[in-house]
């Protein structure tokens, strides 16, 4: 893993971002679930990057557009219950930017349908 490709990069700054976001609310707020979502939103996008610097890219960016994806629709219907853009609306914003940016990297990646 000496050199980063340029599509793991998201991945790794997202995911270290939404284990930063999981330890902020738990610290601030004493939010338990923050803290766990976090952790594990973190771990899997962290874990997709890591799978597309070995060669894995098909299922790194597979993985990291279904967390991406699942943090969209329960981080945007915090934010639509809400109505309060931090730290809902942002991360719902960005989750949904690294979902769409990571399934087309997905459909790059797949297999040919004769393989």
């Amino acid at each position: 893993m000496s050199k980063i490709p340029g599509s793991a990069h998201l991945n790794f700054s997202f995911g270290g971002l939404a284990i930063l976001g999981g330890a902020a609310g738990y610290f601030r707020k004493g939010s338990t679930i923050s803290l766990v979502a976090g952790l594990t939103c973190g771990s899997l996008l962290l874990g997709s990057g890591y799978m597309i610097c070995n060669d894995r890219e098909h299922h790194g960016h597979m993985l990291a557009a279904g967390t991406s994806g699942v943090m969209a629709v329960g981080m945007g219907q915090r934010f639509l219950k809400t109505s309060k853009f931090m730290p809902a609306g942002l991360v719902a914003s960005l989750s949904v930017i690294a979902a769409a940016y990571n399934f087309k990297k997905e459909r790059e990646w797949a297999p040919s349908r004769g393989d």
